[in-house]
């Protein structure tokens, strides 16, 4: 089977580019990558690329011949009206055609272009989506085709000189690890490390990442007097095993979110996770059993929780090895990889009702 991918380009990366850069050793089909878009950070360049595009998507689809394309559309505006360019040759060229959204926020969308998207959705062979929430929304927009979830992944290499029996249950050291931006809960679990220390002085956070709220997240530490908060920046490969394997317990109250690969990796370490109800994240976790997930937006709630595991190191251990095991299971690139070419070969045979 042969699958064609449009795909952000994979340096510098993002969320759908780092998705499939770690996909990338672990196709058993013959996959080819069509990066598309912008080369730099600087907004708005892609359109500069997008005549390129288009014709190397289209000599792509004449010359690979792909039995299935997976188009990777985002939900901003403009970057959909791009994708649907890319899904009209498709389909003209007839194609069997698999639109993968790894978010789903549609509330800036215009309505007269979701119309449009959704149909030519209904031509497609399927759609793929990170939450079961995400799949209730396309039902409600009308979009009919079949439509499975999936899940973002572990580098399966991030785990190789990890010990899970170096989990003792003991808290004290706190990991926050997102992009920095006030939807993600940053200043929520900066708020919750100072009513924290009230009890437990020696409690740390750890921050990892950047973004354009770090600064003004550095300067909410000194103005509010919060001790205890190690900034240590953007990071990549030892520098961020050793990130999770120094930490106790993964913090991300963020307000929205598709499938957070942070998380799954935390789980993948032996972290508790103590986070909120949004996207992918509700179909799976298990509260009590993976950590803790909260509606609430107030600090005070994500403080009492956390505290509860401070206090209950044997709970912390049990808590430990079942993240572990579960992310290990069903989280892995390996795992991941095997399970999309599935369930692309149903979407694309769907006479043939394959088992997955």
């Amino acid at each position: 089977m042969k699958i064609l991918i449009n795909t952000t380009r994979l340096v510098p990366l993002g969320g759908v580019a780092n998705h499939y850069l770690g996909l990338r050793k672990h196709w058993s089909e013959n996959v080819l990558y069509h990066p598309i878009g912008k080369t730099t950070s600087k907004p708005g360049t892609g359109i500069y690329h997008l005549p390129k595009n288009i014709l190397t998507f289209v000599w792509n689809i004449l010359f690979f011949s792909p039995d299935a394309i997976v188009l990777n559309p985002s939900m901003a505006v403009r970057s959909l009206r791009r994708d649907v360019i890319f899904l009209r040759i498709a389909l003209f060229l007839r194609k069997k055609v698999i639109v993968f959204f790894h978010g789903f926020n549609i509330d800036n969308v215009d309505a007269k272009l979701l119309e449009k998207l959704v149909l030519l959705l209904n031509r497609c062979s399927g759609i793929f989506v990170l939450a079961t929430s995400f799949r209730f929304k396309l039902r409600e927009l009308g979009v009919s085709v079949p439509i499975l979830l999936t899940t973002t992944k572990i580098d399966d290499e991030m785990l190789q000189s990890f010990d899970i029996s170096c989990r003792k249950g003991e808290v004290r050291n706190i990991l926050f690890l997102s992009r920095i931006v006030r939807e993600k809960g940053i200043f929520i679990a900066l708020d919750a490390l100072k009513i924290l220390r009230r009890d437990f002085p020696y409690l740390k956070l750890t921050v990892a990442g950047d973004g354009p709220d770090l600064t003004d997240a550095k300067q909410y530490c000194i103005v509010n007097k919060i001790e205890g908060v190690c900034f240590k920046g953007a990071m990549e490969g030892a520098e961020l095993v050793n990130t999770y394997i120094s930490s106790d317990l993964y913090l991300l109250p963020s307000y929205h979110e598709g499938m957070p690969t942070t998380v799954l990796e935390a789980m993948a370490f032996g972290l508790p996770v103590v986070t909120r109800p949004v996207g992918g994240l509700v179909d799976f976790f298990e509260r009590g059993k993976m950590g803790d997930m909260i509606e609430s937006l107030d600090p005070t709630d994500y403080a009492k929780a956390i505290a509860k595991f401070i206090g209950s190191p044997r709970d912390v251990s049990c808590i430990s090895l079942y993240n572990h095991e579960y992310a290990t299971t069903n989280f892995l690139a390996s795992i991941v990889a095997k399970d999309l070419e599935n369930k692309i070969y149903v979407m694309i045979n769907p006479s043939e009702k394959k088992e997955l």
